[in-house]
């Protein structure tokens, strides 16, 4: 309920700003938003590498990843 509030605050803060200050605000957002999806997409890619080079990977069709499965 809290984080709800502080959300509303906030936007009625930016109900008052002016349009064009109010989209460059949408934009500043949308640019963190798209960076932190970067981040987090190169976290990943950079752990799928890790795993290969590991071989921690295993490579096969569907009928063997549901046989493996029912071999647990």
């Amino acid at each position: 309920m809290q984080q709800s509030s502080s959300i509303n605050d906030i936007l009625s803060h930016i109900s008052t700003l002016s349009l064009d200050e109010q989209s460059y605000i949408a934009e500043v957002v949308h640019h963190r938003i798209h960076e932190q999806q970067r981040n987090q997409l190169s976290k990943r890619i950079k752990e799928a590498e890790f795993n290969y080079t590991d071989g921690n990977v295993t490579i096969g069709t569907i009928d063997d990843l549901f046989g493996a499965l029912e071999d647990d």
